[in-house]
């Protein structure tokens, strides 16, 4: 049986390598099924899941909250266009505005469209309250998305050139350096862009120093604060939303990934007072599309009946006390993050190898760079989870630097 899978398999690899755009590069296997914390292959081979869908999959695989609402809603309305208002639309917006602390919001179906919206409605603000200031700084090593615009304001260094021209109106500025922020604001500048924890950049926080000084600084000229909350948000620090540890208020707040628990849906909130966009300005097809939010509403009603973030705090605890305790016989040096957003470091070069070999083991995990590690599980899981996690990322480190030894 497991060799007609395996022939099965090869030829929908070979299909695959026809036909898909060669966007990424993708270990020789295709993922068929997932439950909780697991997902399967269509070998049968089960991996235990550190990644998360990429920090999507905040109630875990195939949740029965998410079935359920995308089954329901499926059978009553998929799209009406984004012309109409829709029933879970209103139920929605209403319980995601109130536990952000925002008035407004304008759904989108990825983090990049939603981060799009930001920018834009920075530059309408630059527009209508600054004299036409269109500027907008960010960070060095910040993502903010694969549109040209949010590649523009990605401070990713080998992305500089890449599809140029790029959208001007872009700064970057080193992280937590509150002068070097300051010194680049000029008279063109409309807002500040910044990610409370940068995900892709390796996981790195900000200082609630340097996020009060940033709000300081918008305050001072009438610029706009954003936080790209895409990978932060939706219970992932171990808050519902990564600016409560601080308590400092953005203008404008994006989320994305969890949002939607695998459903693509995205949104950009902001607060009355930035409600600027006139009709025909800011728009999409799918905006507030019925099934997305079904997904939507589902997600966050699970996220705080299960009470998740707090999970998402004492297990992101747990994780960083047994690396500590394991830093001390195994390379593993300066641990970080919030909540289940977590990373560390090890020696130049291993992480990848690791990564694959953990993989090999029934482990996913991910190396955002050659000497990090990243851990972005569900925030369902348990200390169970985590303990086998770290067996297997044990006995991967071990071989690894072996091997390498």
């Amino acid at each position: 049986m497991m060799h007609v899978q395996e022939a099965v398999t090869d030829d929908w690899l070979h299909g695959a390598k026809e036909s898909v755009l060669s966007t990424a590069v993708r270990p020789e296997l295709i993922m068929e099924r997932g439950e909780g914390m697991y997902i399967w292959d269509t070998g049968g081979n089960k991996y235990l899941d550190f990644i998360g869908g990429w920090a999507v999959n905040c109630l875990g695989h195939s949740p029965k909250a998410l079935q359920q609402a995308l089954a329901s809603q499926a059978g009553t309305l998929v799209h009406a266009s984004p012309a109409f208002y829709n029933k879970p639309m209103l139920e929605f917006s209403a319980q995601l505005t109130e536990v952000s602390g925002m008035d407004r919001v304008f759904f989108a179906s990825s983090g990049a469209e939603a981060n799009e919206s930001a920018i834009k409605l920075a530059r309408k603000h630059g527009t209508v309250c600054m004299n036409g200031a269109y500027e907008i700084i960010t960070l060095q090593g910040s993502f903010h998305g694969r549109t040209l615009a949010t590649m523009s304001a990605t401070g990713k260094p080998h992305w500089k050139q890449l599809y140029a021209p790029k959208v001007d109106g872009f700064r970057h500025v080193p992280i937590n350096d509150l002068d070097a922020c300051f010194a680049a604001v000029n008279n063109n500048t409309c807002a500040i862009m910044v990610e409370p924890v940068q995900g892709e950049g390796g996981v790195h926080p900000l200082d609630e120093a340097y996020l009060y000084g940033l709000r300081k600084i918008c305050d001072m000229y009438g610029m706009l604060l954003i936080f790209d909350e895409i990978q932060t948000g939706m219970g992932r620090t171990g808050k519902l939303f990564a600016y409560e540890h601080s308590g400092i208020m953005p203008d404008i707040l994006t989320l994305g990934k969890g949002i939607g628990g695998g459903f693509p849906l995205s949104a950009m909130l902001t607060l009355e007072k930035h409600n600027l966009f006139q009709p025909g300005e800011q728009g999409g097809t799918y905006s507030a599309q019925p099934l997305a939010m079904a997904a939507g509403l589902a997600v966050l009603q699970e996220l705080i009946e299960q009470d998740l973030t707090a999970n998402a705090a004492t297990q992101g605890q747990y994780v960083m006390r047994r690396l500590t305790e394991l830093s001390s016989n195994l390379p593993i040096r300066n641990i970080r993050g919030q909540g289940l957003l977590i990373a560390f470091d090890l020696p130049e070069g291993l992480a990848p190898v690791v990564t694959e070999l953990c993989l090999d083991k029934g482990l996913l995990l991910n190396a955002p760079s050659p000497s990090t590690i990243r851990l972005m599980p569900p925030l369902i899981v348990e200390e169970a989870h985590i303990d086998a996690m770290l067996a297997i990322a044990t006995d991967a480190l071990m071989e690894a630097a072996s091997h390498v030894g």
